[in-house]
């Protein structure tokens, strides 16, 4: 699958987190929602993903040195598929991946911000403080607790950067 690549909007990057075995991802509706508030992804191996396209639900992929690596090109970032002749995808544009970040990256994110995560009877809650203010996001697993909270961050930032800006 051969896509074209649109210029992607700046928001935020992490760069450099890799992924432990044991980790959840997040589900790809969250990792969609993040994507849209304006979380960046810059692929490096172990980051797991999915092709946001009709035909690969439920395949999940990860960035590998030796299966899928990431190639930087002036137009853009492709994921290239080495090894892959069993079936036909030689790569597939950034812009059709979906990043499902890892817990831990998700916590690196939220930088200072983040204040606690504490297990409950119905799962798990993430305390952020932000400007004084303290907010807790509840979910059934760490990840998506850390993800409710990195999207009302990036929301946030968004609105404080309006603001400043008089829209």
């Amino acid at each position: 699958m051969r896509s074209s690549l649109s210029h992607a909007t700046p928001g935020i990057q992490l760069e450099g987190i890799g992924w432990p075995d044991n980790e959840a991802m997040i589900s790809p509706q969250l990792a969609r929602a993040l994507r849209v508030a304006g979380l960046r992804w810059q692929p490096t191996t172990g980051d797991r993903f999915i092709i946001d396209q009709p035909g690969f639900e439920g395949d999940v992929f990860a960035v590998s040195d030796m299966t899928i690596e990431a190639h930087e090109f002036s137009t853009g970032t492709i994921l290239g598929f080495n090894g892959t002749t069993e079936w036909a995808l030689d790569e597939v544009a950034l812009d059709d991946a979906l990043w499902l970040p890892a817990e831990h990256q998700l916590r690196a994110l939220l930088a200072a911000t983040f204040t606690a995560l504490r297990r409950t009877a119905d799962g798990y809650e993430v305390e952020t403080v932000l400007a004084g203010e303290t907010s807790v996001f509840a979910a059934d697993d760490p990840a998506d607790a850390y993800a409710g909270a990195l999207l009302m961050l990036i929301g946030a930032s968004v609105d404080e950067f309006d603001a400043d800006f008089g829209y």
